[in-house]
């Protein structure tokens, strides 16, 4: 029984996988970025400082 054997390049995998990789990244910035910049990052940022100088025991 003869088993045929293909070869197949896969040089161009990586370079999708980079593409999907840097398309997913770019997504999640524009995410934070709108979740940052409005009401809700204001109020986080508001929580987190208190936190932070209540930790330190400055507030």
């Amino acid at each position: 029984m003869m088993v045929q054997r293909h070869d197949r390049s896969e040089s161009g995998i990586t370079t999708a996988e980079y593409a999907v990789g840097t398309a997913a990244g770019a997504g999640f910035a524009g995410l934070l970025y709108t979740l940052l910049t409005g009401a809700f990052g204001d109020r986080l940022l508001e929580r987190l400082f208190t936190h932070v100088m209540g930790l330190l025991g400055i507030g």
